[in-house]
């Protein structure tokens, strides 16, 4: 109980240091990107950033390993997080530690209780947007034959992309820039499918909250009648007692 206490400590923490230093991570991702060509020293500094969130993030993981009661379950259960700790480390590219900080990034924002649904789709669709448009840039500007040439191209085919509308006016030309695409695509389908099953969750339990509010209101009135019912009844048995003594 006391491990888990302290591993709960440790995560209201360092929840909103781990989410700053992952918007420390969004701007040294983007920044090389819309500024082009970047200086060496201005890459130097960002891809330092980059590997220092990570860090945290892998240090982050490796304590509330040390602080649960349980190692083994902790780690069945965590396997994405794992699994994002160490992506980074298979090859060196930036795109990897841009996909490993975004897992790890969602991962601890849904041990937030006080984090809504709601507030975590935006935050998913704000977040993909963003470094789907950065990612497909950065391997797609310098394409001989890509067509994805500025920041609002690539924001424009993300958007597209995302909600699988797919003008086909912009597109990727190169094999990282399509596995982009399908990511963006398989991530839009889900997070329109979470959005969708949200609404509906909300009408069933309002039109469930009616049913249940009508059902009261039924009982009441059949009460009530009952009730009616009863004096009538007690009316009646005492005006029948009152002829009888006359």
């Amino acid at each position: 109980m006391n491990d888990l206490s302290a591993q709960a400590r440790w995560e209201r923490r360092t929840q909103r240091p781990l989410l700053a230093l992952a918007v420390a991570f969004a701007l040294a991702y983007a920044v090389p990107i819309v500024v082009s060509p970047a200086s060496r020293s201005l890459t130097v500094v960002c891809t330092a950033t980059e590997w220092l969130v990570w860090g945290a993030f892998a240090v982050d993981y490796l304590m509330r390993l040390a602080l649960t009661a349980s190692r083994r379950e902790f780690v069945r259960t965590h396997w994405m997080d794992l699994g994002a700790v160490v992506l980074p480390l298979l090859q060196p590219l930036r795109l990897l530690r841009m996909v490993s900080t975004l897992l790890l990034v969602g991962r601890r924002a849904r041990m937030a209780s006080q984090i809504r649904l709601t507030t975590y789709v935006a935050g998913a669709v704000v977040g993909l947007l963003m470094f789907g448009s950065l990612a497909v840039l950065s391997v797609e500007r310098d394409s001989p034959r890509g067509n994805i040439r500025t920041l609002g191209d690539a924001v424009w085919w993300s958007f597209t992309t995302m909600t699988t509308v797919g003008y086909g006016d912009h597109a990727p030309t190169t094999g990282l820039g399509r596995v982009i695409a399908v990511g963006l695509m398989l991530s839009g389908i889900a997070l329109l499918g979470v959005v969708t099953a949200n609404i509906a969750a909300w009408f069933i339990a309002r039109f469930e909250k009616d049913d249940v509010e009508e059902r009261r209101q039924t009982e009441a009135i059949a009460a009530l009648a009952e009730e009616v019912r009863l004096l009538r009844a007690e009316v009646a048995r005492l005006a029948a007692v009152e002829e009888q003594r006359h």
